[in-house]
């Protein structure tokens, strides 16, 4: 009888998924976006973000606010979500929130645009080593990157989690780059402008590609 028992125990758990196996299937099959990216280590990133189009018929409601980032969860996420939440938190934590999601937009837009690297990460350090030759300053000025005001990274950690989850609107129509008021750079008098948001102009490169 035993034996019964036993031999009876194996079959059903060789037959029988596991319930975190049989839940995954059942929300792949229904289409529900429960993908995280490290179950996809080969997949490249700009394949990755189309997992995590925003619900069209229950689009999240940003209010472009403090108090509404703050009433939010802790935002966690993997090392692309680290680099865009530095990103923010140098670039642009003395921006209203606004700001601080136009700036990654910007930054998601040159990830799904070919001419730049595919990863949040590539883009964020394309240049980096060379002193004034990269894309974001604070890659590559010289000073430690030092996360001293940690409320300020909370937010900008929120806003970088809900720009890579699909919660950003159009802010920018397509801007690839941005600069301060302070500043001019030669670029600006050839790409098309596209927004002022707080202290930043954006625009949006001319590169012709295959689709136009």
């Amino acid at each position: 009888m035993r034996r019964y028992l036993a031999a009876a125990a194996i079959v059903v758990a060789i037959v029988l998924p596991s319930v975190s196996y049989s839940e995954r299937e059942t929300a792949y099959n229904g289409g529900r976006e429960l993908v995280s990216r490290s179950e996809l280590p080969g997949q490249r990133f700009r394949e990755y973000m189309k997992l995590f189009q925003p619900n069209r018929e229950k689009p999240l409601e940003v209010k472009y606010t403090r108090e509404w980032l703050d009433q939010l969860p802790e935002a966690t996420g993997d090392e692309d979500w680290k680099c865009l939440a530095e990103a923010l938190y140098f670039e642009a934590r003395g921006e209203s929130v606004k700001g601080q999601f136009a700036v990654a937009e910007v930054i998601l837009n040159r990830v799904a645009t070919s001419r730049f690297p595919d990863t949040l990460c590539g883009v964020i350090k394309q240049g980096t080593g060379k002193k004034y030759q990269c894309q974001f300053t604070y890659t590559c000025d010289g000073l430690k990157e030092v996360i001293r005001e940690k409320k300020a990274y909370e937010r900008v950690a929120k806003v970088a989690r809900l720009a890579i989850d699909g919660a950003v609107t159009d802010l920018t129509d397509g801007a690839t780059h941005y600069h301060t008021k302070a500043v001019r750079p030669s670029w600006s008098r050839v790409y098309k402008e596209t927004a002022r948001i707080g202290v930043h102009i954006f625009y949006r490169h001319n590169y012709r590609t295959a689709s136009n």
